[in-house]
């Protein structure tokens, strides 16, 4: 099937298709294939901030994977045992929520500040944007400058070629296996998959993980690059819902650039009737989307702010004052005032903080123990030697702690409830998990109905405020 349809121009002020020339059919393209972009390397402000942000983001990927606190590591999802370590913090498939809420706030983190400022994460921290500009970093330094590439790309296949092309790809494919092994050492010790990895005794989701993480990073970031932002992430499609007149965006100054042209640096152009723009194409040739920024507000920006950098360096050659591309509003380029803040983002901040203190005071006052009761149900009550009504129970103790506790078993709920199986103190494990069979026995002049609820209540030993209760039901004889 065909990708493309054709169309044709249609004046709107006749019933049918104007007879001029440059109204015949001509052809659109549905989905377009993609042309290579060559990226020329820019140096100043933005660059060196992007650098700074890049560091950051790769050493604290690579390096949490490696750090450890009392031999356990930092950032650990234990799957098979359900635990996950997080800065010296143990969490469990019951605190699923907490990571529900923080996803929310990275939500309404990236909505406030993209009514302010844009697409800034995607040119700054987004790890399609870290990787794609680690392996550009990569191609410039085997390959050469923008022109050399073009030119190496167009030369007859040739040793030197080859031999350029083996080692990009080759170093691509190592930052790649880097980046999948370090991914799955968040899930298996990243010590022991080595080891593993190295002597063919890791598992087989480990080597497919692996491969799969590696082989989507020398993709993503290798051949696909502008094409993951602008065809596969949704962010670039929703992102103008959050723009207004006052968002700060990587805009071009068509009042002050406007007409372009080239021209000598002692040339005014004020006599040549020219604005600033000298139409280098520096702009276009920096952008790692291949847009060109002086034709306004487009989707394939990502805010990176290369063509700032470009820009102000051809304006400080021309003494002309930086700023022709710049970050700035629509109200600003059209004169009139802008505001920061606004009930937009008086409501996403807003959203942001009370989320955020949510989740802080829940994680402060969280209990580091769980209390589960699951009472037997092969057999509804017995009675003892006494005439006392007896009922079993398995009680799950998990402690979230990252130290061995002794938990007191204590009942509530009938006056008369004792314990006659699970008096003595009950020892659990770091982050573990403990059953514990208990039996209750219960005067039978206390139960008012065949079901009667009772609370179960377990208190640490060496601290009194760690504690938790959950309520079950004591069955007995329907009461005469």
């Amino acid at each position: 099937m065909s990708s493309q349809i054709p169309v044709r121009q249609v004046d709107p002020n006749t019933d049918g298709p104007s007879d001029n020339k440059k109204n015949k059919p001509e052809t659109v393209e549905l989905y377009a294939s993609r042309k290579k972009i060559y990226v020329r390397e820019v140096k100043g402000l933005f660059q060196r901030i992007r650098n700074v942000s890049l560091t950051a983001l790769m050493g604290m990927y690579f390096l949490f994977v490696w750090i450890t606190v009392d031999g356990d590591p930092l950032i650990h999802f234990d799957l098979p045992a359900r635990e996950f370590h997080l800065f010296t913090m143990t969490f469990f498939p019951q605190d699923f929520f907490l990571l529900a809420a923080m996803l929310i706030i990275c939500a309404f983190g990236l909505f406030f500040i993209t009514t302010l400022f844009g697409r800034v994460w995607c040119g700054y921290t987004c790890p399609q944007t870290v990787w794609t500009f680690i392996f550009m970093w990569v191609e410039e330094r085997i390959e050469g400058s923008r022109n050399k590439r073009m030119k190496l790309d167009r030369a007859p296949n040739s040793p030197e070629k080859m031999a350029r092309k083996s080692a990009k790809h080759a170093a691509w494919l190592l930052i790649a296996l880097a980046t999948g092994v370090t991914f799955v050492g968040y899930f298996y010790p990243i010590r022991d998959l080595l080891g593993d990895l190295a002597t063919l005794n890791a598992n087989g989701w480990a080597y497919f993980w692996v491969g799969f993480f590696t082989v989507a990073t020398y993709l993503n970031a290798g051949w696909m690059r502008e094409q993951v932002c602008l065809y596969m992430c949704p962010y670039a499609r929703f992102q103008s819902v959050m723009f207004d007149r006052n968002t700060r965006i990587v805009s071009y100054d068509p009042n002050r650039g406007e007409p372009r042209g080239s021209r000598k640096k002692s040339a005014d152009p004020e006599e040549l009737g020219l604005g600033d723009c000298i139409d280098c194409g520096l702009c276009v040739q920096v952008c790692p989307t291949g847009i060109d920024i002086r034709d306004g507000l487009q989707y394939e920006c990502i805010g990176c702010a290369l063509c700032i950098d470009a820009c102000d360096s051809v304006m400080d050659k021309m003494d002309y004052p930086r700023g022709l591309i710049r970050y700035t509003t629509e109200n600003e380029l059209e004169g009139r005032p802008s505001k920061l803040l606004r009930p937009r983002t008086f409501g996403y901040g807003a959203l942001l903080m009370l989320m955020i203190g949510a989740v802080v005071i829940t994680i402060a006052t969280r209990v580091p123990v769980e209390l589960d009761v699951i009472r037997d149900r092969g057999a509804l009550f017995s009675y003892n030697n006494n005439g006392w009504i007896e009922n079993t129970y398995t009680l799950k103790i998990n402690n979230m702690a990252e130290v061995p506790r002794d938990f007191r078993i204590e009942l509530g709920g009938i006056d008369s409830a004792r314990l006659l199986r699970g008096q003595e103190p009950v020892q659990v494990d770091p982050t573990a998990q403990r059953s514990v069979p208990v039996v209750v026995e219960v005067n039978p002049e206390d139960l008012s109905d065949i079901n009667t609820a009772i609370i179960f209540r377990i208190e640490a030993l060496d601290n009194a405020e760690i504690t938790d209760e959950t309520d079950s039901r004591f069955v007995g004889p329907r009461p005469r």
